[in-house]
């Protein structure tokens, strides 16, 4: 599959400058990508060997009852059955094989934000219509016939939104209650090696702004802004919003184990110098609630290592955990995102999306470029491969914008502005860009990339999303087979609206507006994705 994706990048673009370079990188690869440049156009590009098939777009049935899509005249109870406006996916939890021997899994994404100049006829904001718009969606997924599908309707397949009752648990709730109603702006989150899938509430302000009018229940901040946890299985499960976890408007979590067990999440704070922090439970990740106990810290950066600074065990911590993560002299990145942890290697990748107010004298290793708006990605290496362990050596894998002099010709087929991240069995990251619809020389890219090697740090772009779009993230089937990806809010781009949006893809029908859609990579020979 390799040496055929490069013949036909060698017939089809030797027009290409520096093309022999291109082709020179994508050998010290073990992706089997080309370095081809991604156009900006209204449809997308798929890398060559690939193919690419649109599973659920935004208005596509997720529950079985669910109502057709019907964009002049969407009404909540219908949005509060479909897959929503903007996605991003944020794990997939593998059952064990059933006696039919059908592997099967459940991928869940997160519906973060919902514009109304883009998604409802004449831009007039439909605050109740938004509401159940946002939050996630649970997808059953299976191998069928050799391929993956989301299965239409699936025993675990679920909405939640404004409307979902959640449990609240951990040192925090004697402030919060006992119950609340509603997610809000679902930014991210993980499957966790324990078997439950967390969703990361980001900031929820401009969402309670929005419903507050609506619901009185909206206007008390203490509701929202936390991580919740669910067992995905039980599609009668209550999510527990844990708040041993604090309240702060994250970008992203990832989960791991520490070497005795102990469960552990790491929390992205996603502002411009924004910190990372990590929980690690008390007890056994296998201990009922293992989350509502444990500390809290903050990444700080000394000698040029990362060390993990305990923060006060209170309340008044976990509800305003920034202040004490400043006070403790915490890190801030450039616009800390997408999180990733390699579980065979134990080591923690960060997607940072820029940050442009950084100034030369606010420079470190981890943050090294002033008003930097291409981003980078950092690699974290918990010491003795322990996620328990107070410190962890961390440097930058790559720099977003512009490739290094030595591979100068790439430039046009680099990361820029990342933002989501995802590794896969064979240990290579993902990476997706994301600049906001704003438009630029390369369309937003989900690129591979090798984290050992010869080919470490070189990125390959396996695809261009449309016009407008950001890459709402990917996960791997557990074959290997296929990627999962999130082609996000396309034609959303400065000025654009429902009537007049950057792009219509993927239909190109004029009657319809752009959606969001989440969709499968495959090689045409049948070889595993990414080689």
């Amino acid at each position: 599959m390799r040496a055929l994706s490069r013949r036909a990048l060698l017939a089809a673009g030797a027009a290409l400058p520096g093309l022999p370079a291109l082709a020179q990188a994508a050998r010290i690869s073990t992706l089997d990508m080309p370095a081809l440049r991604m156009p900006l156009k209204l449809d997308d590009t798929v890398a060559p060997g690939y193919r690419r098939n649109v599973l659920v777009r935004w208005g596509d049935r997720v529950t079985y009852d669910a109502a057709p899509w019907d964009p002049q005249q969407p009404t909540p109870a219908a949005a509060a059955t479909q897959f929503g406006w903007d996605a991003r996916i944020c794990g997939m939890v593998v059952p064990r094989v059933g006696a039919d021997g059908v592997a099967r899994a459940v991928l869940a994404v997160a519906h973060p934000t919902v514009d109304p100049a883009m998604a409802f006829p004449g831009g007039q904001d439909r605050p109740a219509v938004a509401a159940m718009m946002q939050g996630a969606s649970l997808l059953n997924i299976e191998r069928q016939g050799g391929r993956w599908v989301v299965v239409d309707g699936g025993y675990q397949a679920r909405r939640l939104t404004a409307e979902t009752l959640c449990r609240i648990n951990g040192p925090a709730a004697q402030v919060v209650g006992g119950m609340v109603q509603g997610l809000l702006a679902v930014s991210g989150g993980c499957s966790t090696p324990w078997g439950t899938q967390l969703l990361a509430e980001g900031d929820p302000a401009p969402w309670m702004a929005r419903l507050g009018t609506l619901d009185e229940r909206f206007t008390d901040a203490m509701h929202f802004g936390w991580v919740a946890e669910l067992d995905p299985m039980d599609p009668g499960a209550v999510p527990a919003k844990r708040t041993a976890l604090a309240r702060f408007p994250r970008g992203d979590a990832a989960a791991a184990l520490s070497r005795d067990g102990r469960a552990v999440v790491y929390l992205s704070d996603r502002r411009a110098f924004g910190h990372l922090f990590r929980f690690v439970s008390d007890g056994p990740a296998t201990t009922p609630n293992a989350l509502d106990l444990g500390t809290l810290s903050v990444a700080r950066l000394e000698g040029g290592r990362l060390r993990w600074e305990p923060l006060p065990r209170n309340v008044d911590m976990l509800v305003n955990p920034l202040a004490y993560a400043a006070q403790a002299g915490a890190i801030g990145f450039d616009t800390p995102s997408g999180l990733a942890v390699d579980p065979h290697t134990g080591w923690l990748y960060l997607a940072c999306n820029g940050n442009a107010a950084r100034r030369p004298d606010q420079l470190d290793r981890l943050n090294p470029r002033a008003g930097n708006r291409s981003g980078h990605v950092v690699e974290i290496i918990p010491e003795g491969g322990d996620h328990g362990a107070e410190e962890a050596a961390a440097g930058v894998l790559l720099l977003g914008g512009a490739p290094p002099p030595r591979l100068a010709n790439l430039a046009g087929s680099w990361p820029d502005a990342p933002a989501t991240l995802a590794v896969d069995g064979a240990g290579r990251l993902w990476i997706g860009t994301d600049h906001a619809g704003l438009l630029g020389p390369q369309p937003d890219i989900l690129f591979g990339c090798d984290t050992a090697g010869p080919g470490r740090g070189l990125p390959l772009p396996l695809y261009g999303a449309p016009r407008g779009a950001a890459v709402g993230g990917a996960a791997m089937s557990p074959d290997g087979m296929t990627l999962f990806a999130v082609v996000r809010t396309p034609g959303a781009e400065p000025g654009a609206s429902y009537a007049r949006p950057g792009t219509r893809w993927p239909a190109f029908d004029a009657r319809l507006p752009p959606r969001t859609t989440l969709v499968a990579f495959s090689t045409i020979s049948g070889a595993p994705v990414g080689g």
